[in-house]
């Protein structure tokens, strides 16, 4: 029996957290070159928009021995050929990708092509808040009803992605697998969302504890291979119509590294408005809190609140596709700016 047909019947089953990439980038596959090959000899055992399941079994790729080394394959995988490991992929595997194809953001903007490296050794815990059976704030514009899930998951993706652009590796918490990036103003409301897979609960404390659980399993691996590992949790606030508010953010009372990240996003979103809208101004607040996920989250977090969804000039902030893409540019810039200062 050749060794081709040997590879072809390994077989390993998914752990928690994993889609198709970091599967196979365990298994020292680059899925530039191997995702196609798996979906091939998987398509029946996939979920929707080739989602991999808990507790299925699936065929990783044979080594295709005769391609020659290329961008996305790291030079730890070249010295290794075709030995199996079960460890998790190492900073180079999860760095030097030039595309990543990530089946959340939509069939348009699945394939995210890496345009810098600037956020290189970053891995990052996108959440946003609520989900499944809790839509979270809810506020209307005539006839159509703004959740604040929904508004905050957009965004999250959108920021996902922008993070990917940068060379970063991302860990999207709260997932869809239907909605993806959309355009639209008034977003549809659904209770489809999980936590990377898991059925999301109604009790806030479990829900809260949940998250936080997945976060924390991955951040123990993650932190061996990433130099600057950060969680955001991302929130609409609900207040009295009148009251119009900047974004804010909050963050534990007990890092200093979580202080310094917020007010990091607090001065980018700061500069930002001081560009482009410079008659303005912005009165976004930093402060400290005791909240759930900042204090159980292990990776330094900081959580940010969006606006008021009640709050027709913070509506606009939302319900424009333009306004959430830069919600989600100058969140990712707010990183960029406390990596740099983590150096």
């Amino acid at each position: 029996m050749s060794s081709s047909v040997l590879w072809a019947q390994q077989k390993a089953t998914p752990k928690a957290g994993e889609g198709i990439s970091s599967f196979l980038l365990r298994y020292n596959r680059s899925p530039k070159k191997y995702y196609d090959d798996f979906i091939e000899l998987n398509k029946k055992q996939l979920g929707g928009k080739h989602v991999i399941k808990m507790g299925v079994t699936y065929v990783i790729p044979p080594v295709k021995k005769s391609t020659p080394y290329s961008a996305t394959t790291s030079k730890s995988d070249e010295k290794k050929g075709t030995k199996d490991t079960k460890e998790a992929p190492n900073k180079a595997t999860a760095t030097s990708r030039t595309r990543v194809n990530e089946p959340l953001f939509g069939p348009k903007l699945a394939e995210v092509k890496v345009t810098s490296k600037r956020l290189a050794g970053a891995c990052f815990y996108v959440v946003c808040g609520h989900g499944g059976p809790d839509p979270g704030a809810i506020g209307r514009v005539g006839k159509y009803e703004l959740h604040e899930d929904e508004y905050a998951y957009d965004i999250a993706l959108r920021l996902a992605r922008s993070l990917l652009q940068e060379g970063a590796e991302v860990r999207i918490i709260i997932q869809d697998a239907k909605d993806g990036i959309r355009d639209e103003p008034y977003l549809s409301n659904s209770k489809r969302e999980t936590c990377m897979g898991d059925p999301i609960p109604l009790n806030q404390v479990q829900r809260l504890r949940q998250r936080c659980d997945k976060i924390n399993y991955l951040y123990r691996k993650d932190r061996k291979n990433y130099t600057y590992c950060r969680s955001i949790f991302i929130h609409v606030d609900s207040r009295g119509k009148g009251n119009q508010t900047d974004v804010f953010f909050y963050h534990s009372t007990k890092k200093v590294d979580s202080k310094r990240l917020a007010n990091n996003m607090k001065d980018t979103f700061e500069s930002k408005y001081g560009k482009h809208q410079p008659n303005r101004g912005f009165t976004g607040t930093v402060s400290g809190r005791n909240l759930f996920v900042l204090a159980n989250a292990t990776p330094t977090s900081v959580f940010v609140e969006l606006g008021n969804i009640q709050n027709s000039l913070d509506q606009r902030r939302l319900i424009m596709s333009s306004n959430r893409q830069a919600l989600a540019n100058w969140l990712m810039e707010g990183f960029l700016k406390d990596f740099r200062a983590s150096k």
